[in-house]
């Protein structure tokens, strides 16, 4: 990576699916070369062809990771990311009309960093451990939403046909809910087994607990009550069983996924740091470290990492006008896990619990208040990731004292 001062050319690169359009221009803002590539091995050995004739060179992307900044990482070349909103700002103003062409996106790329890239960060090499954990964590939250659909899809198709079963089981994410529509797929089979395979069920699943054991006995015993019709039942118990065997399979893999992650985790050095937050526990403690990386030259100070994660609110102002609204351009999958470990800390972190119940006493909603709550703790978490110092719930308490902190006057009553 060369710095700044050094580079005499720069390149707009307009990547897609199946090919990536290029458009380098010099410092005058001449253009010295336009050519198209295609996304395979010849593609990509042509690019390297062409950008090795210019010694210093750097080139604007609109995305900062992936399998195009992989390859122009290996080009030896700086890499500077680009967001969607910028880069479309950036084509307005060549282009106020409103014409857009992929040509014409790489020129403007090409232009804005030649114009104003003096103050943009450039993209550093990733660990690679960072980056595997980071896909892992992401594909993770995406199965995970993928069994939520799925949960949902069994629940609308028990709805039709089996109300018993719905009645009888509150939390749809457990396993023994799926295992109880496949041993009694319809109201009929579950009549027909007996109140002594009932039981047998409910011990076998864990789930002869008092409070409900003896309830889910007299919804079994009533499932026949309200009955659908014989062709409705026997199609959609099998879409039932469907969904069902489909959870099952998809757990099997979400658990195979969990414990990779956790190995990965454990084997990076900030393990004990982001594993000491308070209530980021075995499985928020991987995303946070994964989204904020092991590059300490990456924010210098908290409002970086707090504008990334989304937890900072954007100001408008404009004469007497002045608003603050939710940040939307942001790591979104970063502000989700903020969002999650905020909520979670309320749990095992007094000051934490007080910050968030005071905001709710003065109108905000839930997510506003998690939003403020989670921008307490980047900052901390910024300072721990800074000095490489794991959390400590009495050096923070000395430093609320020092400071005067109003929650820990709260707490102290």
């Amino acid at each position: 990576m060369k710095p700044w001062s050094e580079i005499t050319h720069y390149a707009g690169f307009d990547w897609a699916k199946d090919h990536h359009d290029v458009v380098i221009v010099d410092r005058a803002g001449q253009i010295v070369a336009d050519f198209q590539i295609e996304h395979t091995a010849q593609g990509w050995q042509h690019w390297r062809a062409q950008v090795a004739t210019f010694g210093a060179l750097a080139a604007a992307v609109e995305t900062s990771q992936g399998v195009v900044v992989e390859h122009l990482l290996e080009s030896a070349l700086t890499v500077y990311p680009v967001s969607p909103a910028s880069a479309k700002r950036y084509r307005e103003r060549k282009v106020p009309s409103g014409n857009k062409t992929d040509h014409l996106d790489a020129w403007s790329l090409a232009d804005a960093l030649r114009v104003d890239g003096h103050g943009w960060k450039a993209l550093a090499q990733e660990d690679p451990l960072v980056a595997e954990l980071r896909l892992l964590c992401r594909d993770e939250v995406a199965l995970i939403e993928e069994r939520t659909a799925l949960i949902n899809q069994l629940q609308s198709a028990l709805h039709e046909y089996y109300p018993a079963a719905l009645e009888a089981f509150e939390d749809w994410t457990m396993p023994s809910a799926w295992a109880f529509v496949e041993a009694f797929p319809t109201p009929q089979a579950l009549l027909a087994a007996g109140k002594r395979k009932w039981e047998k069920f409910l011990h076998t699943h864990k789930l002869a607990r008092p409070q409900t054991y003896a309830k889910r006995l007299e919804i079994f015993a009533r499932a026949g009550e309200f009955v659908s019709g014989e062709a409705l039942t026997r199609a959609k118990s099998r879409l039932a069983l469907v969904r069902a065997r489909l959870l099952r399979v998809l757990e099997g893999q979400l658990e195979a996924y969990r414990a990779e992650i956790e190995k990965l985790f454990a084997e990076h050095p900030d393990h004990d740091l982001f594993g000491s937050l308070p209530g980021a526990g075995p499985k928020l403690a991987p995303r946070l470290l994964s989204e904020i990386g092991a590059d300490r030259s990456r924010f210098e100070d908290p409002t970086g990492l707090q504008c990334l994660a989304g937890t900072a609110p954007v100001s408008f102002q404009s004469g007497q006008i002045h608003k603050v609204h939710l940040r939307r351009h942001c790591d979104k999958p970063l502000r989700h896990t903020v969002h999650l470990w905020a909520n979670a800390s309320r749990q095992s972190c007094p000051w934490a619990a007080v910050y968030y119940d005071q905001l709710r006493e003065r109108g905000k909603s839930h997510a506003c208040a998690l939003r403020c709550l989670g921008q307490r703790w980047l900052k901390i978490l910024w300072k721990m990731w800074q000095t490489g110092t794991c959390y400590d719930a009495d050096l923070h308490t000395r430093n609320q004292t020092k400071h005067g902190s109003w929650v820990l006057q709260i707490l102290s009553v």
